[in-house]
Parts: C-alpha cells; sequence; structure tokens
C-alpha cells in the first residue's frame, strides 16, 4: 500500500533578488510563514534563489535562468528592475512581488491594487506616498531646515521625484548624490553633502543600500547629520536617527501569504496588492544626543517607539 501511495507534489519557486541577501532577518521570517502554510524547502518546496548583488544590468540574464527551470511561480524582491526582468523573460508563470523601492501601479505592472488584471500580485511599500512625508518629517525635526541631501541610486528613481516635489514645497535646496554603478562610493557622497553644508539627510529607500547600512549610519553620525531612513532596522539596529515606513515584518508575513495562495492555485489577478496596515515613526533619542540635535517635542509625542 506505501509503494501505492503517489508521490507528494514538490512546488518550484524562482526567487530573484536585487541586492538584499536572503540571511535578513524579515527574509528568514517571510521562509517561516510559507513553511506555516506548508511550503517547506527541501521537502515540497524548491526554492532558486539568484541575486544579482547590486548589479541590475545582471537581473534580465538571472529572469532568463530561472524562466527555463520550470517554476510555479516566481518572486520579485525589492527593485523595479527585478520585476521587469521576470515580466519580460518570463512567460505565463504567476508573479508575487514584494514592491519595496517603488510603486507597482504607478510603474504600471498592475492596473490597480484592488483588482491587479494580471499575473503580477503581492504588496507594496507605497513608495509614491512615503518619501514626502519623510521630508515633511524631517523639516518637522529640524526647525529652520534649509539644506536638504538625498541619497538616491537607480533603483530609487520613482521615490527620488516625490521627495524633490515636497522639498519644492516647503521652499528646500537639495542636494542630490545618485549612485550609478556599483561599488557605491559612500564617503564620497558625504563629502558632497558637507560641502554643500546640508543640514539633515533623506536616504531613499533601496535595497542596494542594505548591505552598506552600517556604513551609512557611522557617516551620519561621523557628520552629524540628522537622517531620515525608510525602515526601522536602520534605527533599531544600526543607531540611525529616525525612520518612518512600514513594518517589514508585518508585510513580509502577508507577502507570504500571498505567494502560498498562487501556488495553491490562486490566480494573481484575483488577489488585491497588500499595503500597509500601519506606518510608524521611530527615534533614536541616544543618537540625537550623540549629534547634538534636541527633537521637537511635538515630533517625539508621535513616535512609535522611541530609543532612549
Amino acid at each position: 500500500m506505501a509503494l501505492a501511495q503517489p508521490a507528494a507534489r514538490v512546488y518550484r519557486l524562482g526567487w530573484l533578488a536585487s541586492s538584499a541577501p536572503r540571511s535578513e532577518p524579515y527574509w528568514r521570517l517571510f521562509e517561516q510563514r510559507l513553511r506555516e502554510n506548508g511550503f517547506v524547502e527541501g521537502r515540497n518546496l524548491v526554492i532558486e534563489y539568484r541575486n544579482a548583488e547590486g548589479m541590475l544590468d545582471r537581473l534580465p540574464a538571472l529572469a532568463d535562468e530561472l524562466s527555463r527551470l520550470s517554476c510555479d511561480a516566481y518572486f520579485s524582491v525589492g527593485v523595479e528592475a527585478s520585476l521587469k526582468a521576470l515580466v519580460q523573460g518570463t512567460r505565463a508563470v504567476p508573479i508575487v512581488v514584494a514592491a519595496i523601492d517603488y510603486d507597482p501601479v504607478r510603474a504600471g505592472y498592475v492596473a490597480q491594487l484592488a483588482r491587479p488584471g494580471g499575473r503580477v500580485t503581492g504588496v507594496t511599500f507605497l513608495q509614491s506616498e512615503l518619501p514626502a512625508k519623510r521630508v515633511e518629517l524631517l523639516a518637522e525635526m529640524m526647525p529652520g531646515l534649509k539644506r536638504l541631501a538625498i541619497l538616491g541610486d537607480a533603483a530609487s528613481i520613482g521615490q527620488l521625484e516625490v521627495a524633490q516635489a515636497a522639498a519644492r514645497r516647503l521652499g528646500l535646496e537639495v542636494t542630490l548624490h545618485q549612485f550609478r554603478q556599483v561599488p557605491y562610493q559612500y564617503e564620497q557622497a558625504f563629502e558632497v553633502f558637507v560641502r554643500e553644508r546640508s543640514q539633515a539627510l533623506l536616504a531613499l529607500g533601496s535595497s542596494n543600500f542594505v548591505p552598506a547600512r552600517k556604513r551609512i549610519v557611522e557617516l551620519t553620525r561621523k557628520h552629524r547629520l540628522p537622517a531620515m531612513f525608510n525602515n526601522a532596522v536602520w534605527v533599531e539596529g544600526f543607531g540611525g536617527l529616525a525612520s518612518y515606513g512600514p513594518n517589514f515584518n508585518e508585510l513580509m508575513i502577508r507577502v507570504a501569504d500571498q505567494l502560498a495562495k498562487v501556488l495553491k492555485g490562486a490566480r494573481p489577478q484575483d488577489l488585491p496588492m497588500e499595503q500597509p496596515n500601519v506606518v510608524e515613526l521611530v527615534l533614536n533619542l541616544a543618537t540625537a544626543r550623540a549629534i547634538g540635535i534636541a527633537i521637537p517635542k511635538t515630533v517625539n509625542a508621535r513616535a512609535d517607539r522611541v530609543i532612549e
């Protein structure tokens, strides 16, 4: 009778990342949630993981490689270039996306959040809205702010437009350093910010910045440059001053749920794109003291978490 039992189906997932390693805590949480949904790597799930390691021009070749592996679904992480490579380099197979660094609706990959309309669904991190709010928060944190530095790259162009528009509304002068290719020379970028007498920094959300989080925060502290980031990990784990953004852990759980539904047969066009339920402001008062600024009580009172 045992020999007569059909073998359990094994699913194959093609995971395309631009930079952030699979070892990140929130990706481990993502994989844990997949297991809770019944998909266990090494048992009934094969994960074909490909990482461009910051070299976005490698993504099309990696997507083509995945297209030849008979995947049941693809998972696109981080930058728009990852999703673009999968859309152009594969056919018919569903794509679940964690759109961390861009807006998939504005970029044209889904028709609307409620009804994606194609083979792409997943979660969005609201990057068409949040960069403007981060600029506004920096201005509130630093009354008298006139000169804003922005750190960006090719993966965060959509966010840049939103941030620059907010800066113009507030009458801020912007010094932009936009990286074009890896390796990124962070020290040179900060030398420019210091030379231009920038008073605060907005680091746009980019998966390519993740491997250098510690160094970027060190440079903000060295140059006493108040900085705003997109993820609480920058503040809680590395000592950054402030962050404003979705709870990454929550959204990684939700995108794992989306992926599990697709693997079980749901059609992406029938699964609304998920978006954050909560956006959190996290402040590090120890860092504020170290760089010599006082965060206004009105901003402090609005924080969801404060590190003393």
